[in-house]
């Protein structure tokens, strides 16, 4: 299975599962479910509310909305997929029923311009080739990008492993009621960074080797500098899961 290394903003740099062809072939049938549905409904939404446009009694339809009514298959297919990877953080629901997303290949978060691209370019991968573009150049790329990938820097990673986690995974919450916080100022960080924490620690339990043990080394030391840490800690693993006990018992 391919994989691709990304540095994130924190400069840490992770190693991703690609998506494969199936996955992302599976995921667009799951969607194509759904853009039919939303499509077919908006087809007879405009019939009864239009239907003068269409069928006037002189028998001469408008022609302009007849042009609207045949682009709508591909007006809802490129819709769809921009407003559901822009407001679901870079999946569609066959995406995240298949377990995958889309990730910029920069480490940033991916901006509405990007998925924009996507979804545009979507119309050429997918829409207009029957989807034998987009699968030919997935199969034959390094990165498993398509033309929508290779316009907006960003590919598409399998991500069923993290989201099978949560932060209470690590620690039970029950347990930690009197709990007194040892880094107040990790209050600073966001839910996802923190995940991205709890990632490195699980990966480093299950794949303990030089690579993942120097992930953890400078994921610390960027900790340490933003929490104004000065003394490197004996038990790296230790001190990041003791930052995420604190962020639970501060921020829940």
């Amino acid at each position: 299975m391919k994989s691709i290394e990304i540095t994130t903003t924190q400069n840490v740099t992770i190693e991703y599962e690609l998506a494969g062809l199936r996955d992302r072939i599976l995921s667009q049938l799951i969607d194509l479910m759904i853009i039919f549905a939303i499509g077919l409904a908006l087809y007879l939404v405009l019939l009864i509310a239009f239907h003068e446009e269409f069928f006037p009694d002189n028998g001469t339809g408008n022609t302009k909305s007849w042009i609207i009514l045949s682009l709508l298959p591909m007006l809802t297919f490129t819709a769809y997929h921009f407003l559901s990877e822009l407001f679901m953080d870079g999946q569609t629901v066959g995406k995240k029923a298949v377990g995958i997303k889309v990730i910029k290949l920069s480490g940033t978060e991916p901006t509405a311009s990007d998925f924009m691209l996507r979804a545009l370019f979507h119309i050429i991968d997918s829409f207009l080739s029957s989807f034998v573009l987009g699968s030919m150049l997935i199969s034959s790329t390094d990165k498993g990008q398509r033309l929508g990938d290779l316009a907006a820097n960003t590919a598409v990673i399998k991500v069923k492993f993290n989201m099978r986690f949560r932060l209470e995974d690590i620690l039970k919450i029950n347990s930690i009621e009197d709990y007194e916080p040892k880094f107040p100022d990790v209050r600073q960080f966001s839910e996802k960074d923190m995940l991205l924490i709890k990632t490195i620690v699980a990966r480093n339990r299950i794949y303990n080797n030089p690579s993942h043990n120097e992930v953890v080394q400078k994921l610390v030391k960027d900790l340490m500098l933003k929490l104004d840490i000065r003394e490197y800690p004996e038990k790296p693993i230790l001190f990041l899961k003791t930052l995420i006990k604190d962020y639970i018992v501060l921020t829940r």
